[in-house]
């Protein structure tokens, strides 16, 4: 068991190693100035006990001359190349930390779209960002460790050279404090773990409560939402007086084994010297070189907190950058240019995870430059459609086409470019109008911006604002009424130069004259686009050219509004419906 869980802690590291090995030379030479430093800082409990013997003797000249060797070698090179190791150590440790968070949020943004139904935003924003810096936090202490640990094995050496009964009394505690830390190691990381997961949880809320900062002034619910912070909050703070609790502990524990260590040696020093096997000499290097281990036992007990969080952080980052918890998306290779824009539906058959199945053997052709509409019950998969077109899921069973091309077989590049969908609620970036488009089209002029715009009658708007096109959105759009931003990513998926574009129940919430607006956009997109439109009211679509109706996940019919209206039970009811609210 001792031996699966130190392989897995190798293999926790992989990743990590691969990202520092692009450094190796900085680090090798961050390592030498390191260890040299260390090196020289041994001297320091021999010369000091040098200069003693010297004093005692009445030799002054020699103990002049070991008192410039310990300036020269102690305080000028080792302070110099101390410091030059530790700002390189640094700088790789900050590009550490850039590498990290760049691999993490690119892999969190190819993760499949189930992953962020099944993980809140708290806990993947928190592998991004908390979990990336304390492994880049804990580097340079970890080298600094190791090789101050790589120094205290020299002066053993030295020290079991001028008394093996010191060398050995060093070793025992040694081994106690190994003994201690390993009783501690797994109380401290389950704090850890479970900390790391209340704290996902207090990001989470904090995130939703201000991206939905309107509705709950809107609904009143701020006491209730501090509530919940709070109580959250409660269990943070307790967790964290529950790791500090164990913590003191376990440095009281380990500072009275320091102090034992320091009295024991101490004492074994005057009684080697006091029956003439030691000298004075060793025992004033012994007070140096006792502090060393005692350095050290101090920054074990900080390192075995460093090192179980580190742990803790790179599991969960190599979850996402391994992407062991769900599989990865795939794309082909085909990379389709000036696409017709007809999309086909064959057999295809699609569930939710955990969900009963939502489109059943289903079969349908959308031709392009035509207006065309699917509506249906709610929860009939008309939205699915959409999901599995733009590959948000894939399907169950059965196959996609744009142009005769299965759509798993498209680069994502090809995918993306010629497939947009305009939501109720488009997302719209915390950015100026213009830069929204630049994020779309990093080259894109403000000529063109305008011409798209104007396309979906938003230019006069813009050109009315003191800042124009380079008014800044807010959050979400939250400066924007709904058609404008309607409008606004209609112009966005237009400067994709997207030739399927999809508008998922985009009029449903408009009032009239938004509403008019994007059935203008609408239909003079479709004289040279594939149009499909999600319906909710039927009053939207009555001019479509064509409609299929969807029922328990099938197409049961299809046809023009009038066509519809005298043979579609299921239309009929529908359109009825709507009349009556």
């Amino acid at each position: 068991m001792k031996e699966i869980q130190k392989k897995k802690n190798l293999k926790e590291l992989k990743n990590i190693y691969h990202l520092v090995k692009q450094d190796k030379w900085k680090l090798l030479a961050a390592f030498m100035c390191i260890l040299i430093s260390s090196i020289f800082s041994i001297s320091n409990g021999y010369l000091q006990g040098e200069i003693t013997e010297s004093i005692i003797a009445l030799n002054i000249k020699a103990a002049l001359l070991f008192l410039g060797i310990y300036f020269i070698l102690c305080v000028v090179f080792n302070n110099f190349i101390s410091n030059i190791g530790v700002m390189i150590a640094s700088k790789i440790e900050s590009n550490l930390s850039r590498k990290l968070s760049i691999m993490v949020y690119k892999k969190t943004l190819d993760l499949p779209s189930y992953a962020f139904e099944e993980k809140t935003s708290g806990e993947l924003i928190n592998r991004i960002t908390s979990d990336t810096e304390t492994l880049s936090n804990t580097f340079n202490s970890i080298i600094q460790i190791l090789i101050n640990a790589f120094g205290c094995l020299i002066i053993l050496i030295y020290i079991f050279f001028n008394s093996w009964i010191v060398g050995v009394e060093i070793l025992v505690f040694l081994v106690l404090i190994f003994a201690i830390t390993k009783f501690f190691n797994p109380k401290i990381k389950r704090i850890n773990k479970e900390l790391k997961a209340k704290k996902d949880e207090y990001t989470a809320l904090s995130t939703e409560s201000i991206r939905g900062i309107r509705e709950i002034k809107t609904l009143g619910i701020k006491k209730n939402l501090i509530n919940e912070v709070s109580n959250l909050r409660k269990l943070i703070f307790n967790k964290d007086i529950e790791d500090i609790n164990v913590h003191r502990t376990y440095s009281i524990i380990m500072h009275l084994v320091r102090t034992l260590l320091e009295v024991i040696v101490f004492a074994t020093c005057l009684i080697e010297i006091y029956f003439g096997r030691s000298s004075i000499g060793f025992f004033m290097a012994m007070t140096w070189y006792v502090y060393k281990y005692t350095w050290l036992v101090d920054n074990l007990t900080s390192m075995n907190r460093m090192y179980q969080r580190l742990f803790v952080s790179l599991r969960r980052i190599n979850e996402v950058i391994d992407n062991t918890l769900y599989d990865d998306e795939k794309f082909g290779k085909v990379d389709i240019k000036n696409p017709n824009g007809v999309i086909t539906f064959d057999d295809v058959t699609f569930n939710y995870p955990n969900e009963k199945q939502t489109l059943n053997n289903f079969s349908v052709k959308f031709n392009t430059n035509k207006k065309i509409a699917v509506v249906g019950k709610s929860g009939q998969g008309k939205s699915t459609l959409f999901n599995l077109i733009t590959r948000i899921f894939d399907c169950n069973t059965g196959n996609i086409y744009l142009d005769n091309i299965n759509i798993k077989d498209l680069t994502e590049v090809s995918l993306r470019k010629n497939i947009s969908v305009i939501r109720q609620e488009p997302f719209l970036f915390n950015r100026t109008i213009i830069e929204n488009f630049k994020v779309v089209k990093p080259n894109i002029t403000l000529k063109e911006v305008k011409k798209y715009c104007k396309m979906a009658y938003l230019d006069d708007y813009i050109e009315s604002l003191p800042e124009k096109y380079d008014t800044k959105l807010g959050e979400g759009g939250v400066n924007l009424s709904g058609g404008q931003k309607q409008r606004l990513s209609i112009a966005r998926a237009l400067a994709k130069e997207s030739k399927v574009i999809l508008f998922d129940e985009a009029t449903s919430a408009l009032d009239n004259e938004s509403q008019s607006y994007i059935k203008k956009v609408i239909d003079d997109l479709v004289k040279d686009h594939t149009v499909i439109i999600i319906a909710h009211r039927l009053s939207t679509i009555v001019d479509a050219d064509k409609i299929y109706v969807v029922d328990k996940g099938k197409i049961v019919d299809s046809g023009t509004h009038k066509e519809l209206l005298k043979k579609s039970k299921v239309y009929k009811k529908l359109y009825e419906n709507e009349d009556k609210n």
